[in-house]
């Protein structure tokens, strides 16, 4: 497994979506007719380990969920070592599936995409996969690369954007791999600068005069907190497992962490997104049960991230099972996730990072209702 990277100069441009105001249709008679609700869309994210699904509306420049599914179905168990999705994993995540397609369709949705991401993208089984899904569930995925990931990951993100961030790294720890983006800011006004990374576009070009967020760099890094779990499965012992996954991830990103030695603190920004960072955070604010609002845009020390991951290492593998702070559902994983995590904090010029409870769901949602026009102008 090697990390993946951008081919040529071009590979990771960018380009813009315009964002309009849609008008409201009016009579003939001279008198408007009642609003009629915004249209809804829906994101579904088939990872290594979780189904997810956003049904949302637009409103304003954001827009409000309708409803939502996550399921955990540990879709890449034992893709490690075969490197196929097991009958088992793909029995689960059809039963996910179908759920899924019962409540697009109990809504109405018409507006949808519905992605898969690293665990797809690797297996030798995938594309049968895929027809099996679309036969059994009558939804249709596709397999989306890496750069796309990476760049919706950015997409969600962009609210959290600090006025004076110059430099930003956007990080999303997945279930199979993990995507950093680093984004020169410069030549953006402070005040325009979360705008324009909504307006982040596949065709990556820079195109017009309007100054555009630069792609400094961009990794893709084969290894999540599934992957990276199963690789060091057989340590008995629970904090050197800890220390060879952190030290294994760094690892990875030499081709990629140089540009830290060149970057200041000041105006440097990372932005992390996934569940053990949110988890983390929750952990360090006590909340027994998880609270979107307080966690969602919080900023966090090196030090309060230390704190937490020396506690989950003094609970042990049992003691992390019973704790309310990380749940049932992600206890196993939470030591592969902190590791990753540790990893990405010793690599860069700050002791903060800003914990976004957003990823690719939002982003694929965010993309197109701005694609149709949908949303308003800024944020």
């Amino acid at each position: 497994m090697t990390p993946q990277r951008p081919q040529g100069a071009d590979a990771f441009p960018n380009a813009e979506v315009v964002l309009k105001g849609r008008a409201r249709p009016v009579e003939s008679s001279g008198t408007q007719k009642k609003a009629e609700p915004a249209p809804l869309y829906a994101a579904l994210d088939l990872g290594t380990n979780s189904c997810r699904m956003l049904i949302a509306r637009p409103k304003g420049n954001q827009f409000s969920v309708v409803d939502s599914f996550s399921k955990t179905v540990q879709l890449g168990a034992g893709l490690e070592s075969s490197g196929r999705l097991s009958r088992a994993s793909m029995g689960r995540t059809v039963q996910a599936l179908r759920i899924c397609q019962k409540k697009l369709e109990a809504h109405g949705v018409r507006r949808m995409r519905l992605v898969a991401t690293e665990a797809c993208r690797r297996a030798s089984n995938s594309r049968e996969f895929m027809r099996t899904i679309r036969r059994e569930t009558g939804l249709s995925l596709e397999v989306i690369p890496a750069e796309e990931e990476a760049r919706l990951a950015v997409v969600s993100c962009a609210p959290l954007v600090q006025p004076r961030t110059e430099q930003l790294l956007v990080v999303d720890i997945g279930g199979g791999s993990t995507e950093l983006v680093w984004l020169d800011l410069t030549e953006l006004e402070p005040a325009e600068r979360p705008a324009a990374l909504m307006r982040f576009s596949m065709n990556f070009k820079r195109t017009g005069t309007r100054p555009e967020p630069r792609v400094v760099d961009w990794i893709s890094v084969p290894l999540g907190v599934a992957t990276l779990r199963e690789q060091f499965g057989d340590v008995e012992s629970d904090s050197a497992r800890f220390a060879l996954m952190s030290w294994f991830f760094e690892e990875q990103l030499a081709n990629f962490s140089p540009y830290s030695a060149q970057q200041k603190r000041e105006g440097f920004q990372i932005i992390g997104t996934s569940g053990t960072i949110t988890t983390v955070a929750a952990s360090w604010l006590g909340l027994r049960r998880y609270d979107r609002t307080k966690v969602d845009g919080l900023l966090m020390t090196s030090a309060q991230i230390d704190t937490v991951i020396k506690d989950y290492l003094s609970l042990g593998p049992e003691g992390r099972r019973t704790d309310p702070r990380i749940g049932r559902d992600r206890h196993a994983l939470i030591m592969s996730g902190a590791a990753i995590l540790q990893a990405l904090m010793r690599c860069w010029p700050t002791d903060r990072l800003s914990v976004a409870d957003r990823g690719l769901r939002e982003g694929l949602l965010f993309a197109q209702m701005s694609a149709d026009g949908v949303l308003e102008h800024g944020l």
